[in-house]
């Protein structure tokens, strides 16, 4: 017979390894529900022909762009969940730190791309065929990949450059530059803090009011325009969902000071901007979007 010290010890492993498997299993499951749903979209608008309009093609591209921002992450908590020790080496967490922000900075541009985009079809529809061209499309695209990659690439290299010579555990699900500088001992701390942080600001603050001003002149156009708008406008739900939940959590976890005791909002809100809404957009789109629908009907 076990002691009774020994067998609380048991126990309580047995509950906090059941908490882990649980977690990864959700986690899985997340991911799994991310690749599929956004890898769906991806085939519909390549291969259905009433989906190969700009809109739908921003559309795909955000689709890709979620599967790549997603594992990024994701693999990396599913593969420390099943370790005990949850470890990463410098080089590997810089390298996080480049394509989380290179994905996430893209996809800030997309959404602005896309909140463009309805803007001219909503405000300029005689205009539309030719302002948004497929030149410009790919124009569009480019650039958001462009201004993604090029902000990370110096975001990664400045924070490699930091000196870290005290702690060396980062409390988060993953490397992300706010809780890597905090463990950084660099005498201009606040000085590369400044630079990085107005460096994604220039790409999500840029973008967010892009965005802002497309919506305001949308909106305009509604109330002036009448009922004949109205229908276009149902077009941008989706993507105002899409948006209030990436740039809202981002915002939160990146402009609201941390502390310790929100240690665990700090990782939800990470959840929801960084695995849940990749997870979540091929959903929303889906079923707030007749077309879409129709296609994956003719697909089945």
């Amino acid at each position: 017979n076990l002691s009774s010290p020994t067998m609380f010890l048991l126990l309580g492993f047995s509950s906090a390894y059941r908490a882990e498997v649980t977690l990864s299993l959700c986690f899985s499951l997340i991911y799994l529900v991310t690749v599929l749903g956004n890898l769906l979209i991806v085939t519909l608008v390549w291969l259905d022909a009433h989906l190969h309009s700009p809109m739908y093609f921003f559309l795909g591209h955000l689709s890709f762009l979620d599967i790549c921002y997603s594992s990024v992450t994701l693999p990396k908590i599913l593969g420390d969940s099943f370790s005990p020790q949850k470890t990463i080496s410098f080089v590997g967490c810089i390298t996080q730190i480049y394509f989380f922000l290179c994905f996430g900075g893209s996809e800030c541009m997309l959404l602005a791309t896309m909140a463009y985009d309805r803007y001219l079809a909503i405000c300029h529809p005689l205009h539309y065929p030719v302002l948004m061209s497929k030149k410009m499309c790919h124009c569009l695209v480019a650039v958001s990949w462009l201004s993604g990659s090029f902000s990370s690439l110096i975001q990664a290299f400045l924070t490699a450059r930091l000196p870290f010579c005290g702690s060396n555990t980062i409390d988060h699900l993953f490397c992300e530059m706010p809780f890597l500088l905090k463990v950084s001992c660099s005498p201009n701390a606040a000085l590369n803090k400044a630079a990085l942080y107005a460096l994604a600001g220039t790409i999500a603050m840029g973008s967010f009011l892009l965005t802002l001003v497309s919506y305001v002149h949308i909106v305009r156009a509604v109330l002036h325009k009448g009922a004949g708008t109205q229908r276009a406008f149902a077009t941008c739900t989706s993507h105002l969902t899409v948006v209030s939940l990436f740039f809202g959590a981002g915002a939160v976890v990146y402009l609201v000071p941390h502390s310790s005791s929100s240690k665990e909002m700090d990782e939800v809100l990470t959840l929801l901007y960084a695995v849940v809404t990749p997870m979540l957009n091929p959903i929303i789109y889906s079923l707030r979007n007749s077309e879409v629908k129709g296609a994956i009907r003719k697909a089945l």
